[in-house]
């Protein structure tokens, strides 16, 4: 089947938000293929995502080296449909750093696995060049020096045009910034940390940072595995993936059976509900309510769910009694506090 983009794509004011202080724009919601392209949902689905993502205007695609079943098949199977897309309309990620291959340079940070991943990954996606290449986690053993002169490889070489991190607290960041600083390296232009209303840290550790250097954040996870969904609200249904074996299904199960989270996210549904919105909806609101914050970055195995995601933005901001009663709820209970405190 050929794909004809809707014309009407870019009709939506404010949806293209800065990195940090640099030119690339993105999307304030991108989307990403973890698990669902090229795992444990069919090409079908990838397909159908894809172009009704881009319909609505998304614009920015993310992946890693390891994504889908087997590793890699993510990149696979989404490069298929790249093909059928206007590529100078698109920005196209991926990142390497978790294990690929087997011995001692498949995974991490070594200049060696860095840049064989990046060339593995740009013909699994059948392109010329990704927009970003990310290191996807910090690498104990290799000099920061090593795994960030990589990614100024990567981009000088023209394999990427953007550097990015994932998943560096906000000391290595500052120092990351500083190192590309020093050497006149390609700059650090987005990271990609987790972050959702249940996973708040990086609020006093990176976006502080992120304020100083000037990069963007992008963030994933931000319904935390599904947990900030209706799904959930009343236990674990039988054919979700929480209650299958699924990568998800542990994290879900453990969240769960955290002391209050089952009430708190009823109140957020109630909440939410008043605001016009979803669940769903509202926790991905909030994650974009720092100026910091470029993009959320959603999952999909289904074309309603990002429909319903870009359908958040019209109820975009919150007022301060709004905020006060999320903080309210999101807030420890006192048995907790006393226990954190101790």
């Amino acid at each position: 089947m050929n794909y004809t983009p809707d014309q009407t794509r870019y009709d939506r004011p404010g949806f293209y938000r800065k990195c940090g202080k640099w030119g690339l724009k993105l999307p304030a919601i991108s989307l990403g293929a973890w698990e669902t392209f090229g795992g444990y949902s069919g090409e079908e689905t990838a397909r159908d995502c894809l172009f009704r993502a881009f319909d609505l205007g998304i614009t920015h695609f993310d992946l890693a080296n390891n994504y889908g079943r087997p590793p890699g098949n993510a990149e696979v199977v989404v490069g298929k449909f790249l093909k059928q897309m206007p590529r100078d309309e698109l920005i196209i990620s991926s990142k390497a750093g978790y294990l690929m291959w087997p011995g001692p340079y498949g995974e991490w940070g070594s200049r060696k696995y860095l840049i064989a991943s990046a060339d593995q990954s740009l013909k699994r996606l059948g392109l010329d060049y990704l927009d970003i290449f990310y290191s996807h986690r910090p690498d104990p053993d290799t000099p920061l020096e090593e795994t960030i002169g990589a990614l100024e490889q990567i981009v000088r070489s023209g394999k990427a045009l953007y550097a990015g991190v994932s998943s560096y607290p906000g000391m290595l960041s500052r120092a990351t910034c500083e190192l590309v600083g020093r050497k006149n390296w390609s700059p650090i232009t987005i990271h990609q940390p987790r972050y959702n209303m249940l996973d708040r840290g990086i609020e006093n550790d990176l976006l502080p940072v992120a304020c100083e250097c000037g990069f963007g954040v992008i963030v994933f996870s931000p319904l935390a595995n599904g947990l900030l969904t209706s799904k959930y609200l009343d236990g674990i249904p039988k054919n979700s993936r929480a209650a299958t074996d699924y990568w998800s299904g542990e994290k879900v199960r453990d969240g769960l059976k955290a002391a209050g989270l089952p009430e708190k996210l009823r109140r957020l549904n109630s909440l939410a509900a008043e605001r016009g919105q979803t669940l769903a909806q509202m926790a991905l609101v909030w994650t974009l309510r720092f100026p910091e914050i470029t993009s959320t970055l959603i999952g999909a195995s289904r074309v309603s769910q990002i429909e319903e995601n870009v359908e958040a933005l019209k109820r975009p901001g919150f007022d301060a009694e709004e905020l006060r009663l999320i903080e309210e709820i999101l807030s420890p209970d006192p048995e907790q506090k006393a226990s954190h405190v101790s």
